[in-house]
C-alpha cells in the first residue's frame, strides 16, 4: 500500500542534544579510513580555523539517521522498515561538525513518491547546536521496496 502523500510536509520535534565527542569522530575518521589530520589532532584543526577538531562530512549521518527514526516507527505513516534500502544521501553544511558541539535533528518528510510500486520517502534533517546556529542540513532517501505478489 502506498504510503500517505498527506504526511509531505510534516516535522517531527527536535531530537535531545548529541554531544560530539573527540574520541567519537576519531572513531569515525578510523571506520571510514580518512587520516586527515584535522580529525584526531586539536592542533592540526586550529591551524586551519577551528576551535577543536572537525568531523568528517558523513559523520552527522550518524545523529541524522538516529533521529529519521521517528519518521520511520511513525505508526500513522505505516512505513514497513522490513522492506527499506537506504537510497541516497545528501548534506549542505553551513560550517563543519566540530567536538564539542551539541547538535539537535529536526526531521521533516520532504517527499513521498511512489516508484514502479515503490515507496521513495526522502527526509530532510536540520541540524541546529545549542545556540540554534543551522549546522548541516541532511537528506536522507529511502526506498520501501514493494510487496512481492505471490
Amino acid at each position: 500500500m502506498a504510503l500517505d502523500q498527506s504526511f509531505v510536509g510534516r516535522s517531527y520535534p527536535p531530537t535531545a542534544p548529541y554531544e560530539v565527542g573527540r574520541e567519537k569522530i576519531r572513531e569515525f575518521a578510523e571506520a571510514v579510513g580518512d587520516a586527515n589530520p584535522v580529525y584526531t589532532d586539536p592542533e592540526a584543526a586550529k591551524e586551519l580555523g577551528h576551535p577543536d577538531v572537525i568531523a568528517p562530512p558523513t559523520f552527522v549521518f550518524t545523529i541524522t539517521f538516529k533521529a529519521a527514526g521517528q519518521v520511520i516507527e511513525d505508526p500513522q505513516l505505516g512505513l514497513d522498515y522490513s522492506r527499506v534500502v537506504h537510497g541516497d544521501q545528501k548534506f549542505a553544511y553551513t560550517r563543519p561538525v566540530r567536538a564539542g558541539d551539541r547538535l539537535s535533528v529536526t526531521s521533516t518528510i520532504e517527499s513521498i513518491k511512489s516508484l514502479a510500486g515503490n515507496d521513495v520517502l526522502e527526509i530532510r534533517g536540520e541540524v541546529h547546536d545549542e545556540s540554534g546556529e543551522h549546522v548541516v542540513t541532511a537528506w536522507t532517501k529511502l526506498v520501501a521496496r514493494a510487496a512481492e505478489e505471490g
